[in-house]
């Protein structure tokens, strides 16, 4: 499978008002609401807010592309230049997430879902 952009995370500093906003925007109450992540799904995407992003270097919203093999495709990424921030790490239930920074300073995450 190609890559595929469905999860784009932000980075914020007050969760209940960040959740009080994309509640009101995406006109959905959220499907994970937790004291680290509260994550939407609006329109097929995957809309997550995300309490400690800042401390682990993300700057603003971070797209997810969703791959099937996150290790093969971080060290394809690692290869043409880009700066890992954050390896290969298991977010619960198998998810696999990690992102990385390029030459521009963009910040590119990848998700890997739990084997079916």
């Amino acid at each position: 499978m190609a890559a595929a952009l469905k999860t784009i995370i932000y980075p914020v500093k007050d969760l209940e008002r960040a959740k009080a906003l994309f509640s009101a925007l995406l006109e959905v109450e959220p499907y994970a609401d937790e004291s680290y992540y509260v994550g939407f799904k609006s329109a097929g995407q995957d809309v997550g807010l995300d309490p400690n992003g800042h401390a682990r270097g993300m700057t603003g919203p971070v797209p997810y592309w969703h791959v099937d093999d996150i290790r093969a495709r971080l060290a394809a990424l690692e290869a043409a230049g880009a700066e890992v921030l954050q390896d290969v790490q298991d977010v619960g239930g198998g998810k696999l997430i990690a992102f990385v920074k390029d030459a521009d300073g963009n910040l590119v995450g990848l998700t890997q879902d739990p084997a079916a």
